[in-house]
């Protein structure tokens, strides 16, 4: 799992490329917000399914598998829960980097209470 930081005003789909750079995955999920040319030429570059929803000002639609798309769910709860997070939630840290170094702190947290309840 990779996380990056991004300021408030910067659209999440510029640093795409940068978080898939080197990943080996069967497919990329991703919402209508990271359909853009680049990244889906890059995802598409590495030989990578492409599963997302085309936005409505695209002349053309990819078409799109739902039972694939609807993993996505799990990334989103993921983010849910790391926003229970009251730390996280309001941004006690200030710096860039302090601040990220909470939610890497948070994430693992996540994670091993999800290997723990997963049967």
């Amino acid at each position: 799992m990779r996380l990056a930081l991004t300021p408030g005003q910067q659209a999440d789909c510029t640093v795409a490329a940068d978080l898939l750079a080197g990943l080996a995955v069967g497919a990329v999920l991703a919402d209508k917000a990271y359909d853009t040319d680049a990244v889906v030429a890059e995802i598409s570059r590495s030989g990578t399914a492409v599963v997302v929803p085309s936005k409505r000002s695209r002349h053309t639609t990819r078409a799109l598998d739902q039972n694939l798309y609807a993993d996505r769910d799990k990334v989103e709860r993921f983010f849910n829960r790391l926003k229970q997070y009251r730390r996280l939630a309001t941004r006690y840290e200030k710096a860039a980097a302090s601040f990220l170094a909470f939610v890497h702190c948070a994430a693992i947290f996540v994670w091993i209470l999800y290997i723990v309840n997963t049967p």
